[in-house]
C-alpha cells in the first residue's frame, strides 16, 4: 500500500460509534440539529484500494435507540449520477449503479459471509438487502424488506448532498441492543458518471467489489458521547 494511503486507513481506523437516544425522532438531514449534534463522526475518505480521496471525504454520524439504528451521510460531490424518474416509494433494484451511500452491517461475528445492505440516493430512493456471500447470486437478496426509512437532499450550492437512515434493530440482530453491542461494518459510496465512476470506502475492501467482509470494521453502540 502507498504511504499516503496507509495514512487515510489509519486516520480512519477507529470504531464507528453509535450514541444512545432515549426517543426516537423524525428524520432530519440537518447535521446542526441537536440529534446529529450529539453524534460521532467517521469518514469514508479512501478508494477501494485504500488511496486518499479527499475532494469526497465523506463524513457519517450514527445515533441508536431501543429500536431503531440511524445514520446521517454529508456527502461531498463534483457530479452526480442521478437515475432518471426516481421512485422514492418503492424499492429501486440495481440502485447501486447511481450515486449511493451504503451501510453493510452483520450480526453474526463467525460468520461473516452474512450480513446486510442499505443503500439511499442522493434523490430519496431506497434499496436494503440481506447478503449470503456463501449464494452463487447474492444480490437476489435485494427481495427481502427490512422496513427501514430514508430521507435525502441536495445542496446544489455547497456541492454537498445529505441523507439519513432509519434501520429496525429487528432487521439486523435478534438481540435487543444495549450499550456495548459490536456489529460488523462497512461504509460506502458511489459517486459521479461510469466515465468518472469513484468508489469511496471507510475501510477499503482492498478490491473492486464492496462486498469483502473480511476488510469490514466495527460499528459499537455505546451510551454517552
Amino acid at each position: 500500500m502507498l504511504a499516503g494511503a496507509a495514512s487515510a486507513q489509519d486516520k480512519s481506523s477507529e470504531v464507528f460509534k453509535s450514541v444512545y437516544s432515549a426517543q426516537e425522532v423524525s428524520l432530519t438531514t440537518d447535521p446542526a440539529s441537536p440529534f446529529w449534534r450529539e453524534a460521532f463522526p467517521v469518514y469514508a475518505e479512501v478508494d477501494a484500494l485504500g488511496r486518499p480521496v479527499p475532494v469526497y471525504r465523506t463524513e457519517v454520524r450514527s445515533r441508536w435507540t431501543k429500536e431503531n439504528l440511524y445514520l446521517l451521510y454529508i456527502c461531498p460531490y463534483e457530479e452526480l449520477n442521478l437515475k432518471p424518474s426516481p421512485d422514492t416509494v418503492a424499492e429501486t433494484n440495481q440502485l447501486w449503479n447511481w450515486d449511493v451511500a451504503e451501510l453493510f452491517i452483520g450480526s453474526d461475528l463467525k460468520n461473516i459471509n452474512l450480513y446486510r445492505e442499505f443503500e439511499v440516493s442522493p434523490q430519496g430512493e431506497w434499496i436494503d438487502l440481506n447478503i449470503n456471500l456463501g449464494l452463487p447470486h447474492h444480490e437476489d437478496g435485494w427481495t427481502w424488506n427490512s422496513g427501514f426509512k430514508v430521507a435525502a437532499r441536495v445542496d446544489p450550492n455547497a456541492k454537498i448532498w445529505y441523507a439519513v437512515m432509519r434501520i429496525p434493530f429487528s432487521a439486523v440482530d435478534q438481540r435487543q441492543p444495549i450499550a456495548g453491542t459490536v456489529f460488523r461494518a462497512n461504509l460506502f459510496r458511489s459517486q459521479g458518471p461510469p466515465e468518472r465512476h469513484q468508489a469511496i470506502a471507510w475501510k477499503a475492501p482492498m478490491r473492486e467489489s464492496f462486498h469483502t467482509p473480511e476488510q469490514f470494521g466495527q460499528l459499537r453502540l455505546v451510551e454517552h458521547k
